[in-house]
């Protein structure tokens, strides 16, 4: 049995120090700003330990849960990666950016004060079930030995992306107040969230784009059970806040 270690492990402060003997898989709150990588340099650093990685990449505008295995738990990577995943997600209808997100500039901006709630929630529904979905041109798929995004960002132009089979079970929470449309998703593993707002706004004719994103779940594991990273380096380091750096 691996050893998890959230907020509600009984013993988390005894087995911490033994994460690097023992391994297991650390809950954790990635900030806005951090990449996946990130964070697990900082934990590798810590613990002078090789063999940890995460369990899915959250974008660096994303936060929320990320699953880190350290030692013997990272032959179980694949395990975790195969769960459900759920979001928190916050979509600008009326544009459309290259990377699907806030991080480039918007482009084609069009009206939405047509727009009516049961449009937005008759389009989403469309996108409940199992789907073909082309992912974002900034994304971590390979080619030609290099990221998407690095050749992206570069301006390189970029070969056609094949898409992928998906499965979306649920769109909840809808929260429409022009122009961000806020809901809930839960949805199979390899899911883009910034490819449904790119479609979801191309169905709607006017365009959109990821501008909040926060993974609140893996699986049945919830990121209220998780460690936020200053948090996790104190209790590692046992040192006080004030002298943890946050630094990359």
């Amino acid at each position: 049995m691996i050893p998890l270690l959230s907020h509600s492990t009984s013993t988390v402060e005894s087995w911490l120090p033994l994460l690097p003997l023992h391994g297991g898989a650390v809950l954790v709150d990635k900030p806005t700003g951090w990449t996946s990588f990130d964070v697990v340099a900082k934990l590798r650093r810590i613990l002078r330990i090789k063999k940890i990685g995460h369990t899915g990449t959250l974008d660096p505008i994303a936060t929320g849960l990320l699953i880190v295995c350290v030692g013997k738990a990272t032959k179980h990577v694949g395990s975790f990666q195969d769960l459900d995943k759920e979001y928190r997600v916050e979509v600008k209808l009326g544009a459309r950016t290259p990377s699907d997100d806030c991080e480039t500039a918007e482009y084609d901006q069009r009206p939405i004060d047509h727009l009516t709630d049961s449009m937005i929630v008759d389009a989403l529904k469309t996108f409940i079930g199992s789907l073909e979905q082309i992912p974002p041109s900034y994304s971590a798929i390979h080619a030609g030995g290099r990221r998407m995004y690095e050749l992206a960002r570069r301006g390189k132009t970029l070969p056609p992306i094949a898409p992928r089979r998906v499965n979306i079970h649920t769109i909840t929470e809808i929260e429409y107040c022009q122009p961000y449309l806020r809901f809930t998703v839960r949805c199979s593993k390899g899911t883009y969230i910034r490819a449904l707002a790119r479609d979801l706004g191309e169905q709607l004719g006017v365009g959109g784009y990821v501008t909040a994103l926060r993974r609140t779940a893996i699986g049945n594991y919830r990121v209220e059970d998780a460690f936020d990273v200053l948090e996790l380096i104190r209790l590692l380091t046992q040192t006080d806040n004030a002298n943890v750096s946050l630094d990359r």
